[in-house]
């Protein structure tokens, strides 16, 4: 059978896999599983290509090639056999490898001709094949490739918010990796945070001189480019230069229709201190909500991680691994680095009495523990731009009624005091207002999810100063 023929067959099979997937819900782990390139055929054999040996495992043990070969059969009758092509290396069902094909003269002249340096400015390892999509980010991993396929067309500006270690700077990083190269580095690209952002611009006012316009050429630098990408810019609160300065940047860019991304912690109407011309700015294009991996993303993340590190844990260790650590995807990571290190440094297998041990502080701080009223008083009167005091009087304005709300639905949360007793941290509040409070904001992360993720992130916070 010709090559066109059984192509055609393994989409369909592939389409009639996934779509029986999507039915039950599983298209994370569609995505996951299936993700191998179809190569070539031969006879009644098929050649695919996978990302990595530990891959191709995975894929055996959870009997994804047998659930392909299954389709083919269903939809032609004829057995077939999948053999993997991993780096140059095809690996057959009998397990056999072949060396890799040496290149000749030629070919690794024209190699090093080809080779192309990543921006200096970028991490060259965020990217999208290195990113793990799930329903948390989906929205924001889709509309960040149309944004990098068509750059400052439909996607433009990008806000991507939530709180950190879920993937917002990686996927900006990977949108000005993927321009980069895209056009061969000759674009006119800029990834800064704001704190570094500020620290420039107040040099260039300090340094200015007559004969050394540095305000001009910051000005020149920033006006000028094709990929803005600014992270965390919750830090211009408050910087009225620099806002000013930003807002002319935003304009002359999007009048040359250069791609700009932006992160923030939280909905950028929550930053204190921004002007409002500069806010409607950021606010003009897509804004999206990042939220925490749920569990089939988080073991997605770590299988991912796994095959970059080309390391191997058992389904046991992975699956613990996934429904303990909840927070974000750099508590993950540091997680997954902890117990594949130990796992190298002592020569042993990883069991989970070993992964509970090595992981408890981490476990421990996930799931929280008594923390003081004082300290989730200031993170959230801090969040929300009031005093402490405020938060414990008797004012019922909106403006600071709410904090109150959330500073005692937190503080339920946490600790282990009565209604009673956190009323007394509160004013003196009695037990029904402490109730009706935790019911409030109980209530309303279950149909706002912007404010659920808020209250995580003050949560993350808290546990941190605890």
């Amino acid at each position: 059978m010709s090559e066109n023929n059984y192509k055609e067959i393994w989409k369909e099979a592939l389409s009639q896999i996934e779509n029986q997937y999507k039915k039950e819900n599983r298209e994370t782990e569609f995505y996951l599983w299936f993700n191998l390139e179809y190569m070539s055929d031969e006879g009644n054999s098929i050649k695919v290509s996978v990302a990595s040996d530990f891959m191709r495992a995975q894929m055996l043990s959870h009997d994804v090639v047998k659930s392909i070969k299954d389709k083919i059969k269903e939809i032609t009758g004829r057995e077939i056999e999948i053999e993997f092509e991993i780096n140059n290396t095809t690996i057959s069902k009998e397990e056999k490898t072949e060396e890799p094909i040496k290149k000749s003269k030629k070919e690794k002249a024209e190699a090093v001709e080809e080779e192309f340096t990543p921006h200096p400015d970028l991490n060259e390892n965020f990217t999208f094949d290195t990113f793990v999509p799930g329903d948390n980010n989906m929205y924001a991993y889709q509309a960040s490739i149309a944004a990098s396929k068509n750059p400052g067309k439909a996607y433009n500006p990008i806000l991507l918010y939530g709180g950190s270690g879920l993937g917002k700077t990686h996927l900006m990083q990977s949108i000005g990796n993927y321009i980069y190269e895209e056009k061969k580095g000759k674009v006119k690209l800029a990834y800064i945070n704001t704190e570094s952002l500020m620290n420039e611009f107040t040099s260039a006012l300090r340094n200015k001189t007559p004969k050394n316009d540095t305000v001009q050429k910051f000005k020149n630098k920033y006006r000028n480019l094709d990929i803005f990408l600014l992270d965390d810019i919750y830090f211009l609160g408050g910087t009225d230069a620099l806002q000013d300065e930003i807002f002319y940047i935003f304009e002359a860019l999007n009048q040359k229709k250069a791609q700009m991304v932006f992160t923030c912690d939280r909905p950028i109407n929550e930053v204190n201190g921004i002007k409002e011309r500069l806010r409607t700015r950021f606010s003009n294009g897509i804004c999206i909500d990042m939220q925490p991996p749920n569990y089939e993303t988080r073991k997605a993340i770590l299988l991912k991680k796994l095959s970059l590190m080309n390391k191997t844990l058992s389904d046991e260790i992975i699956d613990f691994i996934a429904a303990n650590i909840e927070s974000d995807v750099r508590d993950l990571e540091g997680a997954l680095k902890k117990v594949v290190g130990y796992s190298e440094f002592m020569n042993k297998d990883i069991t989970t009495d070993i992964a509970k041990q090595l992981l408890q502080e981490n476990i421990s701080s996930n799931l929280g523990g008594n923390v003081s009223i004082d300290t989730i008083q200031k993170v959230v009167s801090d969040y929300y731009g009031i005093s402490v005091s405020e938060i414990k009087s008797k004012k019922q304005n909106k403006k600071v009624a709410f904090p109150r709300h959330v500073s005692i639905y937190i503080a339920r949360k946490l600790t282990e005091m009565s209604f009673t007793e956190i009323g007394s941290e509160f004013g003196g509040k009695d037990h029904s207002t402490i109730m009706s409070s935790c019911k409030k904001i109980e209530d309303l992360i279950k149909i706002d999810a912007t404010l659920d993720n808020a209250i995580k992130n003050m949560i993350k916070e808290i546990k941190s100063k605890k």
